[in-house]
């Protein structure tokens, strides 16, 4: 079973840019990944599981934004289909070689 938590939290003030930033440390601490930006996942074992960790998100949502939970079994989860771009690389510099005599 797989918990998804999409989110769609305000930032323009410095109040809610510290609740957006609470909102997915926590996420973290209870185990959750980021899959993208605004889309964290944690995998549960069993729906019992799944449904203590929907509701220890539920404790700590913040008073504005949107949140979604949704779960999927383990069978709708290997349906995802993953497309990556071109992912740019940092070139290393090459160091100077030092000789000595």
């Amino acid at each position: 079973m797989w918990i998804f938590v999409m989110f769609d939290l305000p930032v323009k003030l410095k109040k809610d840019q510290k609740q957006a930033a609470l909102f997915k440390k926590n996420l973290e601490k209870d185990g959750f990944v980021m899959h993208q930006f605004s889309v964290y996942t944690r995998y549960c074992a069993s729906l019992e599981s799944a449904q203590v960790h929907i509701k220890r998100v539920r404790g700590f949502v913040p008073d504005k934004g949107h949140i979604s939970i949704i779960t999927i079994t383990d069978k709708q989860y290997s349906n995802i289909i993953n497309i990556w771009g071109a992912i740019e690389k940092k070139h290393k510099s090459i160091p100077l070689q030092l000789e000595f005599f």
